[in-house]
């Protein structure tokens, strides 16, 4: 075992610990070193998209498969590439949830075996909370910040005010942002994932030949709907059909700016709301996949900025699901001395803020 325990609660720096994170359709190993600053030593990704591209869409039955066949290898490549053992671990964190159970069934037990040989700690991460402390391993962010968590699955914002300490702002009363892109993207005859597929094709696009819905915009309140905007889209692109090269560019714009707007209307007003609530705030994060594209950003960093606050978002590399922020996330549990007991549960539904009205 390394320099880095946790014994009767206390912490040492130092610690190794293995991230593993397979909540969804990407197999992913991190080893991380607590530090100041802390060093990310490895951090591999294994993509299934080959496995899902012919059925449109992540089947949970391949995924999990997929994470048990590729699994094994990737935890040794990872401690191959971090030039250490498992006798060196001196700690395993894995998403226990939120997302699709067979895989976080797979990533878990695989974590809990590794931490019963090796007698060191077991952490169960909720894997929202992954992205939303990863700004804390890029950036060392102080609490409290404003987070806006935007991904295939979620779309919410939350002041984060420590470690296990969350407050919901808003969330999608439907479906998520990055979803939209998604299903957008393969309307278009696009590849998935959707988001850096419409990100690219509209970089030749008009953003304005096609008019689209910016859903609850200037309502009350923060939180996000979907739903309508994809009907529409689904409508604009069955009445521009069939289409060439331009018109595919000009759609994919079109949805890229709709997107964002609805995003940074919402976002807008928590701002507000921060700011008034939590003077001694300093940031705005955003993290989670939708969070690497580049326009949107530059637009959310124009809106920290005319509130005062930094902005902050990690490389598009760590908005993606990656097993450094769930060992990140490990790490700052056991800073608290927050180790999970082996029989710690899965959950498909994990809510950061488990006040807030169920969605």
């Amino acid at each position: 075992m390394g320099p880095g325990v946790c014994r009767d609660n206390a912490y040492i720096f130092g610690m190794n610990i293995l991230g593993i994170e397979t909540s969804c359709d990407e197999t992913a190993v991190a080893v991380v070193t607590d530090g100041a600053p802390p060093a990310i030593r490895a951090n591999l990704v294994q993509s299934q998209l080959a496995e899902h591209a012919p059925y449109g869409g992540v089947v949970p039955e391949i995924a999990a498969r997929a994470h048990l066949d590729h699994l094994d290898a990737l935890i040794r490549e990872a401690l191959a590439a971090a030039r250490i053992g498992f006798d060196a671990l001196d700690g395993v964190a894995a998403a226990a949830g939120p997302g699709l159970i067979g895989g976080l069934i797979v990533g878990t037990m695989t974590a809990k075996g590794i931490a019963w040989a090796r007698k060191i700690p077991f952490v169960a991460v909720n894997h929202l909370e992954a992205h939303a402390l990863t700004a804390r391993l890029t950036d060392a962010v102080a609490f409290p910040y404003l987070l806006l968590l935007v991904s295939g699955g979620h779309s919410q914002l939350l002041v984060c005010a420590g470690v296990g300490k969350y407050h919901l702002l808003g969330t999608t009363l439907d479906d998520a942002a990055g979803e939209a892109f998604d299903k957008s993207a393969k309307l278009l005859g696009l590849p998935q994932p959707g988001g850096p597929s419409i990100a690219q094709a509209a970089t030749n696009g008009n953003p304005r030949r096609f008019p689209l819905p910016r859903p609850l915009r200037g309502r009350e309140g923060c939180d996000f709907s979907f739903s309508g905007l994809k009907t529409a889209i689904r409508e604009r692109v069955v009445a521009a059909a069939p289409a060439d090269a331009q018109t595919i560019a000009d759609l994919a714009a079109a949805i890229e700016l709709a997107i964002c707007d609805a995003l940074v209307d919402r976002t807008a007003k928590a701002l507000r709301w921060f700011r008034d609530r939590y003077p001694q705030g300093t940031a705005f994060v955003a993290a989670g996949g939708v969070a690497a594209n580049a326009r949107l950003r530059a637009r959310l960093a124009a809106l920290a900025g005319d509130a005062g606050l930094g902005f902050v978002a990690p490389p598009p590399a760590l908005c993606t699901d990656n097993g450094a922020m769930i060992a990140w996330a490990g790490i700052e549990r056991l800073r608290l001395g927050l180790a999970d007991p082996l029989d710690a549960p899965v959950r498909p539904r994990w809510p950061l803020d488990p006040k807030a009205k169920a969605r």
